[in-house]
């Protein structure tokens, strides 16, 4: 079977598969989509760096050695490695803990921080510790997001107003704090800051093709060399430093490698979903799978050789990702590409950033971060599960009230508790089951085309990704042994439980389904499970006659559909 052809199952793809040999097709579409993410990346990089509380230029050096070893290593042909914001933010807020922003220290610990996660994320990937995403479910992650996503955006308003507002992750300190300057607002500044926002959003919706953040970056720095803007306060970038990323050893300091070890942890953890949620999504749609001890491997490595040339810690992007993609990349050879037109920026083009103003960078970040307010997950979750719905607020508001990492291990260790309770809940009801069995083989079922699959008592966030793993190996094995699988009926008279991520896990095998043609059929729904369902929009989506209410109308249903299918 060619790659083309390939089904999203398919687990049999080898690591030296990942990055598939050149040639005229493949070679056209990474060369523009490696010159279309650099376009982007520089200004976004230098604007993350800027977050992360670093000269610019580092957001630049960040972009060069890690894209090209992820290439080399990591198994997504589309993932663009670098600079976010999200993991600028926890650098900011970690390294800002035991050291001044703009001091020799703070630059000298964000490299090291670079390390620290390569190392971490290396010795995970190793010991085949992938499954540690797992305990961060959906809801958690939307709301450690989206308040993730209010910080980092209005962190960027000192930028924006030409005034100083003092660092801190309190939001109602920060919009309190710019209301009582407000008085004190550089209007040119605010100026350029407020256009360019409205320009980016206004190309997002009008010219989404267009390199947006190079256009207003490009203008931006134009208006203030013409007009002589930085003789009015407005803040520019200055003296950008010429030249490849110096090689150096990180500085090694052991008290502080103690205390940048709980902020290390956590941004190898988050920058590792981050990176393997978006590479997934791009493998499924161009027919490969993406190994996810690989990717903490090449991330890893990315990082740990990443610090020795000035970065500080990089993972895989969504909105980069997305336009590399769609700009045509078939192999890393993209991201190489990638990593060269910045490093040639980095050797001659540094001159044109001098008078690029900070508010213009401040609004690239802005419209950015604020796209990742999730308000669909909120929506969706008011009708699916109040009880993960409460997931998503308590993380919400403890990263507002607490801090970015107090955020996040708040709702990781309180989803993990109901879960804990939910168990022992239905241990008293089912005594003698196996509650963490995920998906097994239908023991009494044999049908030439149909795979059968008996479900535990729960569906939940820890164990999805091993559904998702056991029902696309058992598809695939039935596949080469014997007629291809016309039809999936999973057995859910056991299943007593389905959370948010759950609820999403079936709803992507169905999807997974839907374009191989295979008919999915869940049978003996209780009427919990069948009302998250119902609820979701999932039961809608597959046809009330495809909820049978136990195994044999479902049965009947399939070789009736199979008959109906060969006349």
């Amino acid at each position: 079977m060619n790659q083309s052809s390939a089904p999203a199952f398919s687990m049999s793809a080898s690591a030296g598969r990942f990055m598939p040999k050149l040639n005229r097709a493949t070679l056209s579409g990474d060369l523009a989509a490696g010159i279309t993410t650099a376009v982007m990346l520089i200004p976004q990089g230098m604007g993350y760096a800027m977050l992360a509380g670093l000269p610019p230029i580092y957001g630049l050096y960040s972009a060069v050695l890690p894209l090209l070893v992820y290439a080399a290593i990591g198994s997504s042909r589309q993932l663009a490695v670098g600079p976010v914001a999200m993991v600028s933010l926890l650098v900011a807020a970690g390294v800002g803990a035991v050291a001044e922003q703009g001091s020799e220290s703070f630059i000298l610990y964000a490299i090291l921080l670079a390390f620290m996660v390569g190392a971490l994320q290396l010795a995970m990937g190793i010991g085949r510790l992938g499954f540690l995403v797992n305990f961060l479910s959906h809801p958690v992650i939307s709301g450690f997001t989206s308040a993730a996503a209010l910080i980092i955006g209005l962190s960027q308003l000192k930028h924006l107003l030409g005034v100083d507002i003092p660092r801190t992750h309190l939001v109602h300190t920060v919009l309190l704090t710019a209301i009582e300057r407000a008085a004190e607002t550089n209007l040119p500044t605010f100026a350029l800051g407020a256009g360019g926002v409205l320009v980016l959003v206004l190309m997002k919706r009008y010219a989404p093709r267009l390199p947006r953040a190079l256009f207003v970056v490009a203008a931006g720095t134009l208006i203030v060399w013409g007009l002589g803007l930085q003789q009015f306060g407005v803040a520019i970038v200055g003296e950008v430093p010429a030249g490849l990323p110096p090689l150096a050893l990180p500085s090694f300091d052991l008290d502080a490698m103690a205390s940048l070890l709980p902020i290390a942890l956590t941004i190898s953890l988050v920058g590792f979903m981050e990176s393997v949620a978006v590479a997934k999504r791009y493998a499924r749609e161009n027919g490969y799978e993406v190994d996810a001890n690989k990717e903490l491997v090449g991330l890893g490595m990315a990082n740990l050789l990443g610090s020795f040339t000035s970065s500080y810690p990089t993972t895989g992007g969504f909105s980069r990702t997305a336009v590399n993609a769609q700009a045509g990349a078939k192999t890393t050879f993209a991201s190489v590409v990638t990593a060269l037109v910045v490093a040639l920026t980095l050797l001659v083009l540094t001159p044109l950033f001098y008078f690029l103003p900070k508010a213009i960078l401040a609004a690239i970040i802005m419209t950015a971060v604020f796209g990742l307010l999730d308000i669909a997950e909120v929506k969706h979750l008011w009708k699916v599960s109040r009880r993960d719905l409460f997931m998503l607020v308590l993380t919400f508001g403890s990263t507002l009230m607490l801090g970015i990492e107090e955020g996040i291990l708040i709702g990781v260790f309180a989803s993990l508790l109901l879960v804990a309770v939910q168990r022992l809940r239905l241990r008293g009801k089912l005594p003698g089951r196996d509650l963490w069995t995920d998906a097994e083989v239908h023991p009494e079922i044999q049908r030439e085309g149909v795979l059968a699959l008996r479900l535990g008592a729960q569906l939940h966030f820890g164990n999805v990704a091993a559904f998702k793993q056991q029902v696309r190996v058992q598809q695939e094995a039935l596949d080469e042994g014997r007629a291809k699988v016309r039809a999936l009926l999973l057995d859910a008279h056991a299943l007593r439980d389905v959370d948010a991520s759950g609820e999403a896990a079936l709803r992507e095998i169905a999807e997974e389904c839907r374009e191989r043609d295979i008919l999915v059929w869940i049978a003996g729904l209780r009427d919990g499970a069948r009302a998250i369902l119902e609820r979701s929009g999932l039961a809608r989506h597959l046809g009330a006659a495809h909820l049978p209410v136990d195994l044999e109308r479902a049965l009947g249903a399939i070789e009736a559909q199979e008959q109906a299918r060969m006349t």
